[in-house]
């Protein structure tokens, strides 16, 4: 295990230095667990597969023929399992979940292991809430609503992504709502409707500008926000062509609603469709202007991307323009293909374009048949996300293991390498991830009602947040190694909570279990880790039960401390 600090490099004199605030004989611990265990096996083949993960396999296998790629062994079950669960509902297993997959002796196991995430009631609740969260920061940021002046409401945006993957809504038809949605941003406002978030901080802003570059680039692929001043330089998005898609979204307003009594606070806000008169004000022929660069100024109407218009009134019941570019979205191959790139993303590590919201001729995939095929495949399927995700994660390139070796050198995405998918690409938890999975695996939650819980989760994940100030508003998260962060995850609540040794406590329990301390500590590393201890830390538990006068629980939480603030533990393997 090496340092949170230090994702892909090792700095031991900071590590020491921090490290030893909890205990010194710690610092001789941390040399002793610093690679990831790289030992893999074959595990038994799946039985029955569906067709679409054949047809993965054998588009990824001829690949690594033509470049004559030897792929990496397959991941070893309790990496595979530590993996699926972090990708599919968004924590690492607990130890009971792990030791129950471990203990299953079937050849289907793993298949078996997906349907229960992704169909089991039991799991329903967090697979909503992690998708729920993801799309989320996509649509309206990691902060979008978070500021009581802001017309987005977190709370509507996260209900209506919350219903939306608990009930399995068709892909397409979330999309149409958040593209269409008409109503109220509050829950428990007259005429809530959460999907009006995605639009109602971005339609009043210059002419709704933001709300047609991140419909065309999160739906669609295609990044034209910089083509509302020039041509794009590399594709075939012209000016004409931006301002023509804007013009979809130009009778559309976002609507203040003040709390009673006359204050300044907003209450809520509503998202309505409006005439619209057009620049000219003529309201049968609504159309807008825009200026190129040469100083002449023209005029566009609505139309699609693929060409097609629709009719010229702004009239709202002549032709409600955004139901227009709803239906218009729905029936556009684009729609398929961004949505399978950008699942295929968060499961692989990479897309099969680069960035993965801008596709097109000027960017070609690295698989362009198996996205066909997979959009085909996801649009046949009546846009069902969960089917998608089966196809992934049962695939052969996902259970792979995270090895870069002599046979596959060349797969190497992080130099500028188009990805192969010959290994798994090792890459860090969200703070969401972390954040659920030290509340999940160790019982680390607080007390108070959900919306309580919720608002110590966000302000716990508001320390990652880092916003670049761009056109698109963008913004990330990260643990870029800040004292104050590395602080908050030595020595915060949460931490606290997680490596508690108190009655009750994952620690407490876990002192409770197996027939020795050797069992025990197998049992902290796989909850953690997703693997046994080695040698050396083995020995390293040794000298701690010694340090701790033999107190076992205290040389658990030590180890327990050290496996959550590791850079292994932080990493998706």
């Amino acid at each position: 295990m090496t340092s949170m600090l230090a994702p892909t490099t090792y700095r031991p004199q900071l590590w020491t230095r921090l490290w030893s605030l909890r205990f010194p004989i710690a610092v001789m611990a941390l040399t002793l667990m610093l690679s990831v265990n790289g030992v893999t096996r074959l595990s038994a083949a799946d039985t029955a597969v569906p067709p679409q993960v054949i047809s993965i396999n054998e588009s990824i296998e001829q690949n690594w023929t033509d470049y004559q790629i030897t792929p990496a062994p397959e991941a070893d079950d309790a990496t595979w399992c530590r993996r699926v669960h972090l990708d599919v509902i968004g924590r690492i297993p607990t130890l009971e979940e792990m030791e129950e997959f471990m203990s299953d002796r079937s050849s289907d196991k793993r298949a078996k292991l997906v349907d229960k995430l992704l169909h089991d009631d039991r799991y329903t609740e967090e697979y909503a809430g992690h998708w729920a969260t993801v799309w989320a920061n996509l649509l309206i940021g990691r902060s979008g609503g978070n500021d009581r002046r802001d017309l987005t409401s977190r709370d509507g945006m996260m209900k209506y992504l919350r219903d939306t993957f608990a009930s399995n809504k068709p892909y397409n038809k979330m999309v149409f709502d958040l593209v269409t949605a008409e109503g109220a941003s509050e829950p428990g406002k007259p005429g809530f409707n959460g999907a009006v978030n995605f639009l109602i901080g971005k339609v009043n802003e210059e002419k709704g500008v933001l709300a047609a570059s991140s419909t065309s680039r999160i739906f669609l692929g295609q990044q034209v926000q910089c083509t509302q001043c020039h041509n794009h330089p590399f594709n075939d998005w012209k000016q004409q062509k931006f301002w023509e898609f804007n013009s979809f979204f130009r009778q559309t307003r976002a609507l203040r609603r003040f709390g009673p009594g006359g204050g300044r606070d907003i209450d809520f806000a509503e998202l309505v469709s409006e005439d619209f008169a057009g620049e000219a004000g003529d309201p049968e022929n609504a159309l807008v202007y825009y200026e190129m660069r040469n100083g002449l100024v023209r005029t566009a109407y609505p139309v699609f991307t693929d060409g097609t218009a629709i009719g010229p009134s702004g009239f709202v019941s002549d032709v409600n323009r955004r139901q227009e570019l709803g239906r218009l979205m729905m029936e556009s191959t684009d729609l398929d293909k961004m949505a399978v790139n950008r699942f295929w993303s968060m499961f692989m590590g990479y897309g099969f374009t680069k960035p993965i919201d801008d596709m097109g001729p000027h960017n070609p995939s690295s698989h362009p048949e198996l996205l066909e095929k997979l959009a085909s495949d996801f649009r046949a399927s009546s846009y069902n996300v969960k089917d998608l995700i089966t196809w992934i994660t049962l695939s052969r390139p996902y259970g792979l293991a995270a090895v870069l070796g002599g046979g596959n050198k060349v797969d190497d995405p992080s130099i500028g390498e188009t990805p192969k998918f010959s290994r798994f690409y090792l890459r860090q938890m969200s703070a969401e991830q972390l954040y659920q999975s030290l509340v999940a695996s160790t019982d680390a939650t607080s007390a108070g009602t959900y919306e309580q819980q919720e608002e110590q989760r966000r302000k716990w994940l508001q320390q990652f947040v880092v916003a670049f100030g761009t056109d698109e508003g963008d913004e990330a998260t990260t643990f870029d190694g800040s004292i104050p962060q590395a602080l908050m995850l030595f020595n915060g609540e949460l931490t606290g909570r997680a490596t508690s040794i108190e009655k009750g406590s994952f620690i407490d329990r876990l002192s409770q279990t197996g027939k020795s301390p050797r069992d025990r500590l197998n049992s902290l590393f796989m909850a953690g880790l997703a693997r046994r201890p080695t040698k050396g830390e083995m020995s390293m538990a040794s000298k701690l039960m010694v340090a701790r006068k033999n107190n076992e629980k205290e040389m658990l939480q030590d180890l327990w401390w050290a496996i959550l603030n590791s850079n292994e533990f932080i990493m998706q393997h």
